[in-house]
């Protein structure tokens, strides 16, 4: 079996950095916040050996990819336009996506978008709901729902205050990160989107004196290393570009998600929580949903937590896509 390899792919004026192995039909593996393509090494050989070419990008803002400077450059079509590029530049005209957290709005953008080229989805920890005409600018519905506390995207938004703090100490933004939004810490320790005015984000979190199972510290340190060098802005601005998807997008609105879909997360994710409504819909909103499925005692990083789960339930849908399409 071939082994993970990095190069560098030119898409929508920056350059890419990926991390791929295997040979066949082309899977692109999205990561989320605060993250990179290591998110998916569970992924990469498992999917490799099923038969997949599986690329994991660092995406635009992250690890060894371009860092544009203006808050402007990180908007969901330039995202989008990042993996349309991505596709090409690897010589294909179709791939399938994954997406987990942040990853999962640009798969869906990107089925929304371009379905001549991303025939099939899955999303991993947060659900799809599309937008309505109702909907107000996003920054103001975190107000609302967040009331006399502060919500943490909404903290997200200042320029240049979140990255002071956590890159205070990198190594303990990311322990703490990574093990309070897991299912592993007790309820008092876990990751509340929700402070009070007085805290600030990393507050939120805990930082464990032993890591979990799942997670090493070789981990940690290849996590940490990334962000010590590339500093948190470049994935802070997706945050900043909240608003300017809302304006972009009415277009959208009521767009229901038509490619064969697979939905994963973990049953002690707060995202879930935060999203439920969303969740509760899916079936509506993505009419060709294959199969939603909660993991126990799993949290948020799902595919880094229960990577044997993951890696079977997204090999069987892969191979079920193959299996329609040779029938068809």
């Amino acid at each position: 079996m071939t082994l993970v390899t990095h190069r560098f792919i030119e898409t929508n004026g920056i350059k890419m950095h990926i991390a791929e192995q295997g040979q066949g039909p082309l899977v692109i593996l999205c990561h989320g916040f605060p993250e990179c393509w290591y998110s998916w090494r569970h992924q990469l050989s498992a999917l490799a050996e099923a038969g997949f070419h599986a690329v994991a990008p660092d995406q635009r803002g992250y690890g060894q990819t371009s860092r544009p400077e203006p808050i402007e450059a990180y908007h969901i079509f330039q995202l989008v336009g990042d993996i349309v590029g991505l596709v090409h530049g690897l010589g294909e005209e179709q791939a399938i996506i994954v997406g987990h957290d942040w990853g999962a709005p640009v798969a869906w953008y990107c089925a929304l978008l371009r379905p001549d080229i991303f025939h099939a989805i899955s999303l991993l920890s947060v659900p799809y709901a599309p937008r309505s005409w109702s909907d107000i600018r996003p920054t103001e519905a975190m107000k609302l729902m967040a009331g006399e506390q502060e919500f943490y995207q909404l903290y997200f938004q200042e320029p240049g205050k979140a990255e002071a703090e956590l890159e205070s100490d990198v190594r303990a933004t990311i322990r703490a990160i990574l093990y309070s939004a897991s299912g592993d810490p007790p309820p008092e320790k876990r990751w509340r989107f929700l402070f009070n005015k007085s805290e600030k984000p990393i507050d939120t979190s805990y930082v464990p004196e032993q890591l979990p199972a799942w997670l090493t510290d070789q981990d940690i340190d290849f996590f940490t290393s990334e962000f010590e060098r590339t500093g948190f802005r470049g994935g802070l601005n997706w945050y900043r570009n909240m608003d300017r998807i809302w304006e972009l997008t009415p277009f959208l609105s009521g767009a229901k998600l038509r490619q064969p879909t697979l939905f994963v997360a973990g049953e002690a994710d707060l995202v879930i929580t935060m999203y439920r409504e969303a969740f509760d819909t899916l079936e509506e909103n993505v009419p060709n949903l294959k199969q939603k499925v909660l993991l126990p005692k799993a949290g948020h990083w799902i595919q880094q937590e229960r990577p044997v789960e993951v890696n079977r339930l997204l090999i069987e849908f892969l191979t079920d896509l193959q299996i329609d399409k040779s029938i068809t």
